[in-house]
């Protein structure tokens, strides 16, 4: 059996400490995302996700409801 890990890399708008706050705690709770990253360093604001079960559309919408850009990278 395949034990595959998806890396979905998106670019944001979370540039504050404090809208990283805002979002982590959602992250956080979702069993299905392993890890995750905001480089705020980045001018994307670009964030990773690691996990073997969510897609790019359900980041996105996880995203946007906390009124956040989220555009998928190559």
């Amino acid at each position: 059996m395949e034990n595959t890990q998806n890396i979905l890399v998106f670019a944001t708008n979370i540039r504050t400490n404090n809208d990283k706050q805002l979002i982590s705690q959602t992250l956080n709770e979702i069993s299905e995302i392993h890890q995750w990253n905001i480089d705020q360093e980045d001018i994307d604001c670009v964030l990773r996700i690691v996990s073997k079960t969510l897609s790019e559309e359900q980041i996105i919408n996880i995203v946007k409801r906390h009124n956040f850009n989220c555009t998928p990278l190559d």
